[in-house]
């Protein structure tokens, strides 16, 4: 497809407004997709069985049924559950992935406004669904898995037909010559074979956390279910800001400009850490109230506020590897990033081996290494990526 592009006079300068006006969309737009986990766990959890919590979470960790329930080991009514919503969302994938292209591709050419509206549409509509075809026609996580599907389908067919107008509007047309050009499809390939390694390395710890987690009985599971919620819609909302450092971040390192990508790191970083900061402070006064409207039973109440400072601090403390995400993936330094994730997945497995004993708060404890390690590993990377760039 080639596409007129945009000229460099309508680039944003580097200061807080231009940062808040690709960071406010991405944030808003990204936080939807969590909250819809937490509107069906909340849904869910307004039956007083903690296996269903388990059920949807399960179902959602890994896209290979049988891996899933092979590695995360839940009771016996958790899985059967879990297969039945598996089943059923499974057909949306291609809509989904449909959904995953059309935002990407509206992203990339600066209309976050556009992507927002796609992922409200998405997000929204799942919600209702959810909430109507469980709490009202008493469908269960059936009802959620069905919810999901329709939704996907309406959100992608949303996009296919704004993509098409805009289109129209500027001209665009294919182009197979330039998308087949030999050396910008190895790049891509080489970048996205980094990110996607370093992705399924992100998911096997979190999966592998809700395993162990499973290994103490599903009160425990729904409990941590309920916590990681929280984790996600913080993390969602923190990425607005490492989508920030990845634009300026790439700017600066396109035009060999060593200040401007120090002054990019640095600015949205702060503002990063500034938002963390509320979130960590909101968790630590809201969040009990927040586990009671997630969940009606007594026991996985209790569990998730025993619990609960281990993930009112995750985002004051993971929000320096978001934004050191954002600033090599801007950067382009993939390579960089997936050795640092591999190297901290492999501290985390020994973390949790020697934490072992502490049950379910050596679990947390090892999820807060991995943190550190991705931070720590991607610091030492860090110096060496600053001085490539020209002064």
């Amino acid at each position: 497809m080639t596409i007129p592009a945009e000229p460099a006079s309508a680039r944003a300068p580097l200061n807080h407004r231009a940062i808040l006006a690709i960071a406010v969309p991405i944030m808003i737009s990204n936080l939807s997709t969590p909250l819809l986990g937490v509107v069906d766990t909340g849904v869910i959890g307004q039956i007083p069985d903690a296996s269903l919590i388990g059920a949807v979470l399960v179902a959602a960790q890994w896209p290979i049924r049988e891996l899933a329930f092979f590695l995360l080991e839940g009771s016996e009514r958790v899985e059967n559950l879990a297969r039945d919503y598996f089943d059923i969302r499974i057909w949306a994938a291609p809509a989904t992935l449909a959904n995953y292209a059309l935002l990407g591709w509206f992203i990339g050419l600066g209309k976050a406004r556009v992507a927002l509206a796609l992922q409200l549409i998405l997000n929204v509509s799942n919600m209702l669904l959810d909430a109507y075809l469980v709490l009202v026609l008493d469908m269960g996580v059936k009802g959620v898995a069905i919810g999901t599907v329709i939704a996907e389908f309406l959100a992608a067919f949303a996009g296919i037909v704004i993509a098409l107008r805009h289109l129209r509007e500027i001209g665009g047309h294919w182009d197979p010559a330039r998308l087949l050009i030999p050396e910008r499809v190895r790049r891509t390939l080489m970048v996205n074979r980094d990110i996607m390694i370093r992705s399924l390395s992100l998911i096997f710890v979190f999966a592998f956390f809700m395993a162990q987690g499973a290994k103490f009985g599903d009160n425990v599971l729904a409990a941590n279910a309920v916590l990681m919620h929280f984790i996600s819609v913080s993390a969602y909302f923190l990425d607005g800001f490492a989508f920030a450092a990845e634009s300026f971040v790439g700017r600066a390192v396109g035009a060999a400009h060593r200040a401007g990508f120090s002054k990019a790191a640095r600015m949205t970083t702060w503002w990063a850490a500034g938002v963390a900061l509320l979130s960590t402070s909101f968790l630590i006064a809201f969040g009990s109230s927040l586990v009671d409207i997630l969940t009606v039973e007594p026991n996985v109440r209790a569990i998730a506020r025993e619990f609960l400072p281990w993930a009112a601090l995750a985002p004051l403390v993971g929000v320096w590897r978001f934004q050191l995400d954002g600033i090599f993936i801007g950067a382009t330094r993939t390579a960089d990033m997936r050795n640092a994730m591999l190297v901290a997945a492999l501290i985390f497995l020994v973390a949790w081996y020697a934490l072992t004993p502490f049950g379910n708060h050596g679990l947390w404890a090892a999820l807060y290494v991995h943190y550190a390690a991705r931070s720590l590993t991607m610091l030492y990377y860090f110096t060496g990526l600053q001085r490539s760039v020209p002064a």
